[in-house]
């Protein structure tokens, strides 16, 4: 019973930092005296979680404010030098790597080019690796000030245990690669930094919903428009990746990079957008970037010096906002969020002149109940979304764990019933 309440009061002081550490966080400095009501907890109680935050470096003063009649009020803030954060993006045409402090301040960052070797594994372990060494070394950061390394991939990602995260993604041709094992077996970091690998569509939705468009909402599906399209839905706080871009729109249609015939991504990302344009006619820039060829292209849709628009590339980008409004006519249909986002450096290039046609589109193909409850925006954060929202995997785990780092795991010790009952038994 003694075992029991002492694990209780831990875990009861863990939650009340961890309350405290997210309420500083997320909405600005705060006096001590208003932490009681917003958090809930009594005032004896923020007084001594405050006091151990501050002696753990994870709590500074932050000016003060004054007061009616009475003494100011010290304002309380999470201090920036708490630790570290890694966020990586694995992304279709570069590894993006960058290092920021607890308050997501970008310190260094370092962008790898995929070429022809594009997705092989070893390359992309070694971009990694080295793209982690080299913001490390510009950022003046020592690995061990690090609280974890987030990473955003395509595909399916799955827990395994003994191997940690491990990869599956069709379309980029990994079956089930073993992520995590592979970066801790080419990685000089101390054993204490965690690993925290997710589908990058989740990691641009964790970022919208904590900094950006999804902030307040209580549902929303957060699209990832690029190479590919991918999407998550965030409910109750939680968020769930959805191979979104492999829902089939055309029975035997177009072959998809994942070899089905007729998935959205067929249609709708980037590579198949550029390829539809060659089929009719268009002519994209050569030796150039898919965001470049992109680029082009919508400038000859909507060209900006009063020229009318190439028919081709109209045409073109008009069927692929029919295309996308029909993808998300089924995420209203099956989910019914409160809001839809649009990022990924594809979205926020072809939203910006198109964001209208898809809203018409998704209406002409959802039940109008849920769409008309349903907006439909673009992201906020541009695109390095990826990257800040694959930091903030580790920072939720360090707030879980109420400001505390990690400690390399300790097999337990077997009780002595247990050693004695196998002796008895190999005996």
């Amino acid at each position: 019973m003694d075992r029991l309440s002492r694990r209780t009061v831990s875990d009861l002081r863990r939650a009340n930092r961890a309350v405290i550490l997210q309420q500083l966080y997320f909405d600005g400095p705060t006096s001590r005296q208003a932490l009681g009501p917003l958090t809930g907890l009594s005032s004896g109680s923020v007084s001594n979680v405050v006091a151990e935050l501050a002696a753990d470096g994870l709590v500074e003063e932050a000016g003060s404010l004054d007061s009616d009649g009475g003494r100011p009020r010290i304002l309380l803030r999470v201090s920036p030098h708490s630790g570290n954060l890694i966020g990586i993006d694995v992304g279709e045409t570069r590894v993006r790597v960058e290092v920021f402090d607890v308050t997501l301040t970008e310190l260094a960052r370092a962008d790898i080019p995929l070429t022809g070797d594009g997705y092989d594994v070893a390359v992309i372990v070694e971009h990694i690796r080295s793209g982690i060494e080299r913001v490390l070394a510009e950022a003046g950061v020592p690995a061990g000030d690090l609280l974890g390394i987030g990473i955003g991939v395509p595909g399916v990602v799955e827990r395994v245990p003994g191997s940690g995260a491990v990869v599956h993604c069709q379309t980029i041709g990994w079956d089930a690669v073993p992520l995590e094992a592979l970066l801790r077996a080419s990685s000089q970091l101390p054993p204490t930094v965690p690993y925290f690998i997710d589908n990058g569509a989740k990691t641009l939705g964790q970022a919208e919903m904590w900094f950006g468009a999804g902030r307040g909402a209580r549902s929303a599906a957060i699209v990832l428009f690029g190479t590919g399209v991918g999407a998550c839905l965030f409910a109750d706080g939680k968020g769930r990746a959805l191979e979104w871009g492999h829902l089939t729109v055309q029975a035997g249609g177009r072959t998809c990079r994942c070899g089905a015939p007729g998935c959205l991504e067929a249609y709708a990302g980037a590579e198949s957008v550029l390829e539809r344009w060659r089929e009719a006619g268009g002519q994209p820039p050569r030796h150039v970037d898919e965001e470049t060829q992109l680029t082009a292209l919508l400038a000859a849709a909507c060209p900006t010096d009063g020229t009318d628009p190439d028919p081709v590339a109209y045409e073109v980008m008009a069927k692929t906002a029919e295309y996308l409004g029909a993808g998300l006519s089924d995420l209203i249909n099956l989910f019914q969020p409160e809001r839809i986002l649009i990022g990924g450096w594809a979205g926020l290039q072809f939203g910006s002149r198109f964001l209208d046609d898809v809203r018409k589109h998704t209406t002409k193909y959802a039940l109008s109940y849920p769409a008309g409850k349903a907006t439909i925006a673009l992201g906020k954060l541009g695109p390095d979304a990826v990257t800040v929202g694959a930091a903030t995997l580790p920072l939720e785990d360090f707030f879980a764990r109420g400001g505390r780092r990690d400690t390399p795991a300790q097999e337990p010790t077997p009780p002595a019933w247990r050693t004695a009952l196998e002796g008895r038994v190999l005996g």
